[in-house]
């Protein structure tokens, strides 16, 4: 049984993917000063879909600055269209990124999040939101509301991307994250996000809550332990791939996009074992490729095809019910 529409095919439909959520630039200490980039999980996740040949689009909220101009560049280098609407902020967000010894990154943000409420003309295949731009008002607003008008006649992805410092309460939180679930397909979140969602609930049973919320596919990744892929009927495990650690910006958002691509390039298929193990581990490699490399820097399409050195793709576990825990370290 399927328990995840097709993407759709239409004669309308020129997109693959239309990207909604925050774009803005990641400030990075170093030896010689800031150094700035491109980022926001979003426009991290268009940029990967890009880079991996997707036909992509991204509506987002940014001024017209110098980072602005920067950031679009940055996604024509890639392809990604930046959709009208998209630069009506009166400056561009940033973030303020501290790296810790093991290269994982905390941020400071200075970040306003307001969004046309307007619906696309045409449909893409995949709609796919997540992070500040559902949660922040009175962007999220409109988010939601162009979830509504979608969610029934396209794929819907979505990444929470939890940060807390922007959040109210928990339990807000919750409420909204849980108010979007219904109307999505596919929810990825780290196991961080579940922890902060769900604290004190294994990863299994906050799996099988986002599927009882109406999600058709949930996704938990858990950094060098691997991924959980999981629907109504199977929760299968992929371990991590063994990887030198430049650092983990973007590594989250390498593995959203190659779960779309994956999603994608299955056509008619449903969700079953074989179909969730080659999109799991496609989607780990694209992380293992992009944490040996400084920043969100994510694969092309032929780096993800090509082979990693001295790397293998290990075999996943398989349970019905009961997820294996064995991993391989990164």
């Amino acid at each position: 049984m399927d328990y995840l529409k097709t993407a759709r095919h239409d004669a309308h439909q020129t997109l693959d993917v239309m990207v909604v959520g925050e774009a803005l630039v990641d400030v990075v200490a170093s030896p010689n000063g800031p150094i700035e980039h491109p980022g926001g999980s979003p426009m991290n996740v268009a940029y990967g879909l890009g880079r991996l040949g997707v036909s992509t689009a991204l509506l987002t909220s940014l001024g017209a600055d110098a980072r602005g101009e920067a950031i679009e560049a940055h996604l024509r280098s890639a392809g990604v269209e930046l959709l009208p609407g998209s630069k009506s902020a009166a400056r561009t967000a940033s973030a303020t990124a501290t790296l810790a010894a093991d290269g994982s990154a905390s941020y400071d943000f200075d970040i306003s999040w307001e969004l046309p409420a307007a619906a696309p003309s045409h449909l893409p295949k995949v709609l796919h939101t997540g992070s500040i731009a559902t949660f922040l008002a009175p962007g999220a607003t409109a988010v939601r509301a162009l979830l509504e008008q979608s969610h029934r006649e396209c794929l819907v992805t979505y990444d929470p991307n939890i940060r807390p410092a922007l959040l109210g309460s928990q339990a807000e939180a919750v409420r909204i994250f849980e108010d979007l679930v219904p109307l999505t397909d596919v929810v990825k979140l780290s196991d961080e996000d579940a922890a902060w969602l769900y604290p004190g609930v294994r990863l299994e049973d906050a799996a099988e809550r986002i599927l009882r919320l109406g999600a058709g596919l949930a996704v938990v990744t858990r950094g060098g332990e691997g991924s959980l892929l999981a629907t109504p009927v199977t929760q299968l495990f992929i371990p991590a791939i063994r990887s030198t650690v430049a650092d983990t910006i973007g590594a989250g958002d390498s593995y959203m996009a190659a779960l779309i691509f994956g999603l994608l390039s299955r056509r008619t298929e449903g969700l079953g074992q074989d179909v969730l193990t080659t999109i799991g581990r496609m989607a780990s490699k694209a992380a293992a490729i992009t944490v040996r490399r400084p920043g969100a820097n994510p694969p092309t399409a032929d780096e993800l095809a090509g082979d990693l050195p001295e790397t293998d793709l290990p075999g996943a576990q398989v349970s019905q019910g009961t997820t294996a825990t064995a991993a391989v370290a990164v």
